[in-house]
C-alpha cells in the first residue's frame, strides 16, 4: 500500500459564485465522511477535472452539475493551484484511497441568472451533492467549511474579496 505522504493530489476546480449583491453561493453537503458536525457542512461548488478537460470548462461543468446554474460570467481565476490534505483518519475511505487531498484551480463567477435557476435537489445530469443552499457574505465562508479546507477558503476569499 502506498504511504499517505506519497499519494498524489486529485486535480479539481472550485467555484465562487457571486450574486449581484456580492454574496456567495454555498451548499449544505448531502454527506461525506469528513463532516463531523452540523456547522462545517457548507461549501462552494467544486469537483474533479476530467482527463483532457481544461479547468475553465471543468468549473462551468461542475457548477452546472451541482447547482443547475449556467448563467455566469467569469470574473477571475487564481493562477496558483491551491492544495489541501484530507485527514489521515479518512484518507483510505475517500476516493478509494488513491489521493492524499486535492489541488484546486479556483474561479470567481458572477451569477447572471435568477435564484429560480438554482436547483440543488435534482441538478442537471448529476447526483445530488447539496441538500440546501443559501447566499452568504464572503467573509463568513472560512468558518463554515471543514477545518482542513479552511486555509484554501481563506486564500480564495482574500483573492476574490474585490467582488464581494
Amino acid at each position: 500500500m502506498t504511504r499517505y505522504e506519497d499519494l498524489p493530489y486529485r486535480a479539481c476546480v472550485g467555484v465562487m459564485l457571486i450574486n449581484k449583491d456580492g454574496r456567495v453561493f454555498i451548499g449544505r453537503r448531502a454527506g461525506g465522511i469528513e463532516h463531523v458536525d452540523s456547522t462545517h457542512v457548507w461549501q462552494m461548488p467544486q469537483g474533479g477535472v476530467d482527463p483532457g478537460e481544461d479547468t475553465w470548462t471543468a468549473a462551468k461543468r461542475e457548477l452546472m452539475e451541482e447547482t443547475g446554474v449556467r448563467s455566469v460570467e467569469k470574473l477571475a481565476e487564481i493562477s496558483d493551484w491551491l492544495t489541501y490534505d484530507i485527514p489521515r483518519t479518512v484518507a483510505g475511505r475517500t476516493w478509494k484511497g488513491r489521493y492524499r487531498g486535492q489541488k484546486q484551480k479556483w474561479y470567481a463567477m458572477r451569477f447572471a441568472g435568477h435564484d429560480a435557476e438554482i436547483n440543488v435537489v435534482s441538478p442537471a445530469g448529476h447526483k445530488q451533492e447539496f441538500i440546501d443552499w443559501r447566499w452568504e457574505p464572503m467573509q463568513n465562508l472560512p468558518e463554515l467549511i471543514v477545518p482542513f479546507k479552511r486555509p484554501v477558503y481563506e486564500r480564495v476569499v482574500k483573492e476574490f474579496a474585490r467582488f464581494g
